[in-house]
C-alpha cells in the first residue's frame, strides 16, 4: 500500500469516524428545529389573538379613562357643594343654638315677669283691700 493510499484510507476513516460522531448533534438540531417550529406555531395561533385582545381591553380602558377624567370635574363641584352645604348647616346650627338660648331666656323672664306681676297684684289687692 502506497503513502498516498494509506493517507486516503485514514482521511476516509477520520470522516467516517467526525460523520458518526456528528450525528447525534445533527439529531438535537433537528429536534431543536422542531420545537422551534412548534413554538412559531404557538405564537402564531395563540399569542396574536391574545395580544389582539389586550389591544382591545386597552382600547375599552382608555374610553373608561376618558370618561373619569370628565366625570372628575362634576365631582369636584359636588364635593365643593357638599362643602358649602355643611358650612350653611354649621351655620343653621350656630343660629338655632343662638335662639333657642333667647327662648331659654325669654322663658325665664316671662315666668320671672309672672311671679313678679303675680305679686305685685297680690301686694296691690292686700293694700286695697285694707284700705290704704
Amino acid at each position: 500500500m502506497s503513502l498516498g493510499a494509506l493517507a486516503a484510507l485514514i482521511a476516509a476513516l477520520a470522516l467516517v469516524v467526525l460523520v458518526i460522531a456528528l450525528i447525534p448533534a445533527i439529531a438535537a438540531v433537528k429536534r431543536t428545529a422542531t420545537s422551534v417550529s412548534v413554538l412559531a406555531d404557538l405564537l402564531t395561533n395563540e399569542l396574536k389573538p391574545t395580544i389582539r385582545e389586550l389591544n382591545d381591553v386597552l382600547a375599552e380602558l382608555k374610553t373608561v379613562g376618558g370618561g373619569v377624567a370628565q366625570h372628575t370635574d362634576d365631582v369636584k363641584k359636588f364635593m365643593s357643594a357638599l362643602g358649602d352645604t355643611g358650612d350653611q348647616l354649621t351655620l343653621i346650627n350656630r343660629s338655632v343654638g343662638a335662639v333657642t338660648g333667647i327662648v331659654n331666656q325669654a322663658g325665664v323672664l316671662v315666668t320671672g315677669a309672672k311671679v313678679a306681676g303675680s305679686y305685685l297684684l297680690e301686694h296691690y289687692l292686700k293694700r286695697k283691700m285694707k284700705g290704704v
